[in-house]
């Protein structure tokens, strides 16, 4: 049992994880309807950009304290990513107002090449480390519970509580404000929603620089597992699955369905790989997604679409 619940636990912080870089792609969908495929070209852009600045801060102020420069670094990232944010729609988005979801979509990939060159172009193309103080030895609990306790990645745990708190509190964003409110408006209605002066260029920008922050911190986190390296981009497609399974509209979707893939990848894993050959962890959450699309193609919680003819 206790072995069980530690695969189980293992499951859920990873799928927080998956969740965060899934988020992206449900925040740029619901604003403009399309499938954003520049999201793991940001999540790199940001975490090169903050490993960049952590390193740079100690060599030009000689400040030499590990917390400042994270702090510098992380504040330096997240004005980049608004930046970013801010000339996407200036130059790109807004040109393409009213314009069909495949139009969008090819944008999207444009900025995702884009960015993958930029960031080559300013930061290098090394391999990196954000290091933000994570304690990486694990843990043993319940000692007392289960005949040998259950070993806790402690790095994964802080992970996903950092994860559950940006998560929890871009929900209420959704639920609670104004803003939030607006950008339901647009996802549902472009035309309706500037129609009773909704500003739709201005909430491009507010939902690209939100997706820009969960980039940064989603970039932070994967950065200080894996290092920063040109293959974070790839993070971007283990989240498929979880939008897949969630549903592209639903912020709580993305979060359920993060959960699912994470404790289903890693049960899979070790429950099922002896019987089908090691690897099901990499594949498991894609069969899982087509499934679905099969069943139940709006995901668990997105939107069913009736076309009435």
């Amino acid at each position: 049992m206790g072995f069980f619940l530690e695969t189980v636990l293992g499951g859920l912080m990873a799928g927080m994880l998956y969740s965060l870089v899934a988020l992206g792609f449900v925040l740029i969908f619901k604003a403009s309807g399309v499938f954003n495929f520049a999201q793991g070209a940001m999540v790199l852009f940001a975490a090169l950009a903050m490993a960049r600045f952590a390193e740079w801060f100690p060599q030009y102020t000689g400040i030499q304290s590990v917390l400042l420069a994270n702090l510098v670094a992380f504040a330096g990232a997240g004005a980049v990513m608004f930046v970013a944010a801010w000339i996407i729609e200036r130059l790109v988005l807004r040109h393409l107002v009213n314009q069909e979801a495949a139009t969008l979509l090819m944008a999207t990939l444009g900025i995702a090449y884009f960015l993958e060159g930029l960031g080559q172009g300013i930061f290098g193309n090394d391999i990196y480390k954000i290091d933000i103080g994570m304690p990486k030895e694990p843990i043993m609990a319940f000692e007392s519970v289960f005949d040998g306790g259950i070993l806790i990645n402690k790095e994964d745990l802080y992970a996903a509580l950092i994860a559950a708190v940006l998560v929890a509190a871009l929900s209420l964003f959704f639920q609670k404000t104004a803003t939030g409110r607006a950008l339901r408006a647009v996802a549902d209605d472009h035309q309706a929603a500037q129609s009773i002066g909704i500003p739709l260029n201005r909430i491009w920008v507010i939902v690209w620089c939100v997706a820009g922050v969960v980039a940064l911190v989603a970039g932070m986190i994967w950065g200080s597992k894996l290092g920063v390296q040109f293959s974070l981009t790839t993070v971007a497609l283990r989240a498929l699955p979880v939008v897949i399974l969630g549903g592209l509209t639903s912020v709580p979707g993305a979060i359920v369905g993060g959960l699912i893939i994470g404790v289903g990848e890693k049960l899979s894993e070790v429950y099922l790989g002896h019987f089908v050959g090691g690897g099901i962890e990499i594949w498991f959450a894609y069969v899982l997604a087509l499934g679905f699309l099969l069943i139940r193609p709006q995901g668990l919680f997105g939107e069913k679409i009736i076309d009435r003819v």
